[in-house]
């Protein structure tokens, strides 16, 4: 948003064809920026996290006794970071967490001159590393619809909801909204599912609802390597429109999922004004599900993707080839621990997907954790980043040990006392990351050195916005017991774009699950507000379009679908 920008507000459901700047549809307002540049460049960033004032070291939590430091890496996921403006002053702010006993988690308050100041202690928002907890993710979202943006960190353990008071303060109110149900959560995203115009809430459970500070049984890892069927499944909480959640897990048709759920991510694949949800799953098969529109959703792994072995860690939506259908990026693991290859599922338009991973160049990104979909140099293509590694320590090499362990025959791999100490063994780390530009929609060329990204730090989350309103998608990448990285958008000679922040009216507030088509200089492209996608890494909510060396933009379409009135109980 730019000062000055204008707001038209209305009441109207469909879809509408309007041309340029300010436009207001189908129940959502949007103010539009447009800003010109000449054409693209190669891209490039720089790291500037000391000087913005963004410095933040994670820390995993620490377990006791003899299998402790197996604990510790299967639950070393927790470094993420949530993008949101909280205060309303048009320049997006920064969440980052910690997860171990006492270790707190940060907020900074973008200051607009690309610097940052640490208000943790006055905004009240830094808990959550308890005896009982482990912070694991966050999200940015307005549950109850009064124009403030409201802060869910989910752990393992029971989440926390921090409702915005306003003037920088947050209140914890997760007694009173009922999220009081203990789960062992890595992934969150907030979502209108049934369109009743409140924002809802999927989990995506790791463990299955052990105590893992407290452990009863030793049996709380995987049961099988390809297909374990023993893990946290998801929770999908439904916003009852009063201040609360209840559990509507079972009612919606999730509960059958009992997979070791690493993200979730949603949009609507199909083109009918729902949003639909895909788990990226460890150890075992990905899940599809198709929403039916009356608050239930139909699994169509089968059809859709097909079953696999393994080890999704990532859910991207976005149409990267602008086709008009929403694909999706799954990461898994390709080094020298598995050789799995990532999943690029193209959108078919017809109910299925087909991984083009290999043929446009993004299957292979070593251990893969987050990765964002982003234009970077305004081209009308977007872009595509990938941070990776496990665990960077000693010279000694934890994978040959493990390969002892898994040819084993009969081995439990459930059972932690069945698991080699790791120590100071080094698992995939010291791993460059990974950038791809976008060649058109066809393919993809690695572009990590020369843009300046390829650091080998073991990371985990992405949060990508434009922190300083310049037109340019800049970085923020958390690191797992390591600092956080802030990159910054340099290129040079960028191409002409447009960022919309959507208000929704009868819709939620946040906008979220509309969708904006926008054509320019004869390139047609589309962009959903979505509510957290991306392994630990929530992004901006405005959606940022590049033009290319388009002047004009022809249309702008908004499709929202809201205010159905499909209610659960």
């Amino acid at each position: 948003m730019s000062d000055g920008a204008d707001t038209i507000n209305t009441r109207r459901k469909g879809r509408i064809t309007v041309a340029l700047a300010v436009v207001t549809l189908a129940a959502v307002s949007v103010p539009a920026v447009i800003f010109a540049w000449t054409s693209s460049t190669e891209i490039r960033f720089v790291e500037q996290t000391d000087r913005a004032g963004l410095t933040h070291t994670h820390h995993t939590r620490l377990f006791r006794g003899k299998t402790g430091d197996v604990l510790h890496v299967f639950t070393s996921g927790g470094a993420s970071v949530a993008i949101g403006d909280y205060d309303n002053d048009g320049f997006d702010d920064v969440f980052v967490t910690d997860s171990d006993i006492g270790r707190k988690c940060r907020l900074f308050h973008n200051n607009g001159n690309l610097t940052f100041t640490d208000v943790t202690a006055a905004a009240g928002v830094a808990g959550g590393n308890d005896q009982h907890s482990i912070v694991a993710d966050a999200v940015w979202f307005d549950y109850d619809n009064d124009g403030r943006e409201d802060l869910l960190v989910v752990r393992f353990g029971t989440p926390l909801l921090y409702h915005n008071e306003g003037h920088g303060k947050f209140k914890d109110v997760t007694a009173s909204a009922g999220l009081n149900k203990f789960g062992n959560t890595i992934a969150a995203i907030a979502f209108d599912y049934d369109n009743d115009g409140y924002l809802d809430l999927l989990f995506g459970n790791y463990f299955q609802p052990a105590d893992l500070l407290n452990l009863k049984t030793p049996h709380v890892l995987p049961n099988n390597l390809d297909n374990a069927i023993n893990g946290g499944g998801v929770t999908l909480w439904h916003n009852t429109g009063k201040g609360s959640f209840v559990d509507a897990t079972q009612q919606a048709g999730f509960d059958k999922h009992t997979g070791w759920t690493t993200d979730v991510g949603h949009g609507d694949f199909n083109n009918d004004g729902l949003q639909d949800v895909y788990l990226a799953c460890d150890y075992g098969t990905d899940r599809i599900f198709f929403n039916n529109g009356n608050g239930t959703f139909r699994e169509a792994t089968e059809k859709a993707i097909g079953f696999d072995t393994k080890k999704g860690m990532n859910v991207d939506v976005a149409d990267y080839d602008n086709d008009g259908w929403l694909d999706i990026y799954v990461t898994n693991i390709t080094d020298e621990y598995m050789k799995e290859c990532n999943m690029l599922w193209h959108n078919n338009g017809d109910g299925t997907f087909t991984d083009v991973s290999k043929e446009t160049g993004t299957c292979a990104t070593l251990w893969g954790w987050a990765a964002k979909f982003g234009d970077f140099d305004n081209d009308g293509w977007q872009d595509l980043f990938v941070v990776n590694g496990l665990r960077s320590a000693g010279k000694e090499n934890y994978v040959s040990t493990l390969v002892n362990m898994i040819i084993q025959p009969g081995i439990d791999f459930s059972d932690l006392n069945n698991w080699p100490p790791v120590g100071n063994m080094t698992w995939s780390g010291f791993q460059k990351k990974k950038m791809f530009h976008n060649m058109g929609g066809q393919s993809f060329q690695e572009i990590s050195s020369a843009a300046g990204v390829d650091n080998d730090r073991d990371g985990r989350g992405i949060g990508m916005a434009d922190f300083d309103n310049d037109g340019r998608l800049d970085l923020y990448q958390t690191n797992v017991d390591q600092p956080s990285m802030f990159y910054r958008n340099v290129t040079e000679r960028v191409g002409n774009w447009v960022q919309l922040k959507l208000i929704g009216t009868y819709a939620n507030r946040d906008a979220i699950g509309a969708r904006v088509k926008l054509t320019a200089g004869g390139l047609t492209q589309i962009r959903e507000v979505n509510g957290g996608n991306g392994y630990a890494g929530q992004s901006m909510s405005r959606l940022h379009f590049g033009l290319g060396n388009a002047s004009k933009v022809e249309a702008v379409e908004i499709h929202c679908r809201e205010g159905q009135g499909i209610v659960s109980k």
